[in-house]
């Protein structure tokens, strides 16, 4: 395996792997997203069970898909990451108030970011130990 510098982007395997780790998160994404603006049964029980009502599903649905759309294009990756963080948040926060298991949006928000770290130059170097000058 190649080593990685900041011009060459990663190696073909690190890269590959970043792709199939976010693409798991991206189809969960797409079937929640497409389920919520079709408005199946199981859709509105659970959020009817959840306390939230019927108006929200289809805006719900149009965000999840939005964040998304910009997470899969290479150039908006990180702004659709940080926006899939916050859905996610606040599935993950839904889940809690109504005490249910809530490791499914964070293994989905784990994924996003680790998919993104493999295949993406500028979130590795966010991490890349900094040298101390003196002073």
């Amino acid at each position: 395996m190649q080593a990685e510098t900041l011009d060459t982007g990663p190696s073909k395997m690190m890269l590959w792997a970043g792709r199939i780790l976010s693409a798991l998160p991206v189809l969960m994404l797409i079937m929640s997203g497409v389920m919520k603006l079709t408005k199946g049964a199981p859709v509105l029980e659970g959020f009817v069970k959840s306390g939230y009502p019927e108006s929200v599903i289809v805006p719900l649905g149009i965000v999840e898909l939005a964040s998304t759309l910009l997470y899969v294009i290479p150039q908006t990756s990180v702004l659709g990451a940080i926006l899939l963080t916050g859905y996610l948040g606040g599935a993950t926060a839904s889940h809690v108030r109504l005490g249910e298991a809530f490791i499914i949006p964070v293994i989905l928000g784990v994924l996003v970011w680790l998919g993104l770290f493999l295949r993406d130059a500028r979130i590795r170097a966010l991490f890349r130990p900094r040298r101390q000058t003196g002073g």
